[in-house]
């Protein structure tokens, strides 16, 4: 396969063909050098070599009725995480404080749950608009299922940007969760953009979804028009559905990273969960076709910190995006 001419059909604002898409998963080990090259040629054309730095706060956690296969939070796991209500503002307004000194650009709030009550959106914007009073940063909220009136509330706060990931394909979406449709992802993220807040919207590479699901997700990406994509690489947690070995290795992850920015050429994408578990050494190398990473951890598992993302960042010749 002539991955550069992936590179030209990707920059020209084509769809890579079927068989095309597939070359790219399942390109021999010893090409991988040649295929993140052709992936690099994209994100530098758009990102140059600048890497944004992004922070997560687990501001809800657990108490969760839906039952997501690979959560730690989910009604169905039996994994020994720390459950609370929504934190006090004080500490999320700490939290954003942590993330402007990590360099980051973008402080995203998490809650579990389906979705936000009234009183709950309420509280979310009083904390945005304190957050946005004292420190500089983007604000990005993950609150589940929402309406596009939940949503302006959150716009008129202040927040930016609201993550809702479709997490897999459809087809494969009711053998990972069975509380929520496929189709009620579709509408919250609809719902955002109507709002008009930037999007944030990406998948979980490793639940046991076939090299199509894979391929479908990165295109309903595409079609929805979405911001930002977080491709995630499932961290098995013991005590959910998907505890134990999975099929991923630095290899595989690299190459559905590398298809997500053929498919969605112009769009932030950042390696998000699961990254130092599955890339291991790897990790600088998912630079090439990613411009951004998470740090100092994922809700509830540990991640690289921030220090050392700055070192691995700087080694690899790339720059902070301030």
């Amino acid at each position: 396969m002539n991955f550069e001419s992936l590179a030209e059909k990707s920059l020209q604002g084509e769809i890579i063909t079927r068989e095309e898409r597939m070359a790219v998963l399942h390109a021999p080990d010893p090409e991988l050098p040649d295929l993140l090259a052709a992936a690099f040629k994209v994100r530098h054309h758009y990102f140059g070599r600048r890497v944004q730095i992004h922070v997560l706060q687990n501001a809800k956690s657990g108490l969760c009725p839906e039952d997501c296969h690979y959560c730690s939070q989910s009604s169905i796991s039996a994994a020994p995480i720390d459950k609370y209500p929504l934190l006090p503002r004080e500490k999320l307004l700490e939290g954003a404080y942590k993330a402007k000194a990590a360099g980051a650009v973008r402080y995203c709030m998490v809650n579990s749950g389906r979705g936000p009550n009234q009183r709950e959106i309420e509280e979310m914007a009083e904390v945005v608009r304190g957050i946005k009073e004292k420190v500089p940063i983007n604000i990005c909220c993950s609150l589940g299922i929402m309406n596009e009136a939940k949503a302006k509330i959150l716009k008129q706060a202040g927040v930016q940007r609201v993550n809702h990931n479709l997490n897999t394909s459809r087809r494969h979406h009711p053998n990972i969760c069975t509380t929520h449709s496929y189709e009620d992802r579709l509408e919250t993220v609809r719902n955002v953009k109507s709002a008009g807040l930037s999007s944030c919207c990406g998948g979980i590479v490793g639940m046991g979804e076939t090299a199509q699901d894979i391929m479908d997700l990165a295109l309903s990406l595409r079609e929805l028009d979405v911001d930002s994509i977080p491709v995630n690489l499932l961290h098995s947690i013991p005590g959910t559905p998907l505890e134990g070995p999975n099929s991923l290795t630095p290899q595989r992850c690299l190459k559905a990273l590398c298809l997500f920015r053929f498919i969605n050429p112009s769009k932030e994408i950042r390696v998000g969960a699961g990254r130092e578990v599955n890339l291991r050494s790897l990790q600088p190398m998912s630079l090439y076709p990613a411009n951004c990473i998470f740090v100092n951890g994922y809700l509830t598992t540990p991640g690289q910190r921030a220090t050392e993302a700055h070192r691995m960042i700087e080694d690899l010749g790339f720059e902070v995006e301030e």
